[in-house]
């Protein structure tokens, strides 16, 4: 029987066969057990630490570049499109504004014919017989030429001397009625918020100041106040704004007058007619107030009968459409005249009594006199022909 080794003896071949396995089992768990307890690495932590990270990055911004550069190219493209019909828009606006400047010359062109021809029809019925049918012609030429002048109101006119003088060259027309409607309210609001400022400014005045100083404000804010409305009634004037003539060319006269009494210097005579001046200050914002409220409602009250235009304005006397529920002003409006009255006489006394020392005393008595004169027999004329018309009637 042959001699074997003992099969529990280490120096056994199958033994170190089976020890071997069972050392690379251990391993083998050891290692799955260290992996296990061990973080993952992320694909960006492993990219960071590669050396590679750099160059990964700048590829990126690269892309991310390329995909904003793209965007923006299609925009670009989308707004060339829009571009495209812009232009082709305001061709067609250019195109528009051309010929409606040739036809607004050639209307004007017309316009102006048949107003040389509506002058010489009139001159002839002056030489024609007051038959029925020359009134009912004269009657027709007046309403044709009122057509004809509210039809220029849409139309662009010259400035004027006054408006270029003040504005330069430009174009003050105002093409539509609300437009023009919407200045006009502007207009009276402006003078509404100035007389009642001044009124209030006049008042602490006459109350608790002496100071030359805060007068003068009031007789800058004066001057600048008929200055601006000078201005604005020109412009209304353009756009076809029936304003009598003496209303207007009274504000010119006013912005010198209160233009004189802000140079006069604080002397005797000068606070001699202070206090005389204050409550006709005061009283003039009393009476312009009072012809606002009234006068614009009556104005509203007709223009919704079509008896009054939309342009026609509150004025600071009286006219012939207040003949109707308007006369009560009428004893406040003279009383304002003859104070008017009143302060060119006391100014020309003060100026004889410092021998024509003072320039402004006897500058402001002519200019007062001057208002007086207008004002009252503007007023008187507009009266008298109202009368006369009511007599017609009757009879």
């Amino acid at each position: 029987m042959p001699n074997h080794p003992n099969l529990g003896s280490p120096h056994h071949p199958i033994f170190q066969w089976k020890l071997f396995q069972s050392f690379m089992r251990q391993n083998r768990e050891l290692h799955c057990s260290n992996a296990l307890n061990t973080p993952k690495q992320t694909k960006s932590s492993r990219e960071a630490s590669s050396p590679f990270a750099e160059l990964l990055t700048r590829r990126r911004g690269c892309t991310m570049a390329d995909r904003s550069l793209t965007e923006t190219l299609s925009e670009w493209n989308d707004l060339q499109k829009g571009n495209e019909g812009l232009q082709q828009v305001f061709q067609k606006y250019l195109d528009d504004l051309q010929t409606t400047s040739y036809k607004q010359s050639e209307i004007s062109s017309n316009i102006a014919r048949q107003h040389r021809h509506l002058a010489d029809l009139a001159k002839s019925l002056r030489k024609c017989e007051h038959t029925p049918e020359a009134v009912a012609l004269r009657i027709q030429i007046q309403q044709r030429d009122n057509e004809l002048r509210e039809m220029e109101g849409f139309l662009p006119k010259p400035s004027g001397k006054y408006l270029s003088l003040v504005l330069g060259n430009l174009n003050v027309t105002l093409f539509s009625k609300q437009a023009k409607f919407s200045y006009k309210v502007e207009y009276e609001n402006f003078k509404l918020y100035l007389t009642c400022t001044c009124f209030l400014l006049t008042l602490a005045l006459r109350l608790w100041n002496s100071y030359k100083t805060i007068d003068t404000l009031l007789n800058f804010l004066l001057v600048w106040y008929y200055c601006t409305l000078t201005i604005r009634e020109s412009i209304l004037v353009l756009n076809g704004s029936r304003i009598k003539g003496w209303w207007v060319t009274h504000h010119y006269i006013s912005t010198f007058l209160t233009g004189v009494m802000l140079t006069w210097p604080d002397s005797i005579m000068y606070q001699k007619f202070r206090l005389q001046y204050l409550d006709f200050c005061i009283y003039l914002s009393l009476v312009q107030f009072l012809q606002y409220y009234y006068q614009s409602g009556s104005l509203y009250r007709l223009r919704a009968l079509g008896q009054r235009r939309s342009l026609d304005i509150t004025v600071e006397g009286f006219q012939s459409w207040m003949w109707r529920g308007l006369t009560f002003l009428l004893p406040v409006l003279f009383f304002g005249h003859f104070w008017q009255l009143y302060n060119a006489i006391t100014l020309y006394e003060m100026a004889c009594e410092c021998g024509w020392q003072e320039w402004q005393v006897p500058v402001q008595s002519f200019t007062y006199l001057l208002l007086f004169v207008g004002n009252f027999s503007t007023t008187l004329r507009v009266l008298l022909q109202k009368l006369r018309e009511k007599r017609q009637k009757i009879s």
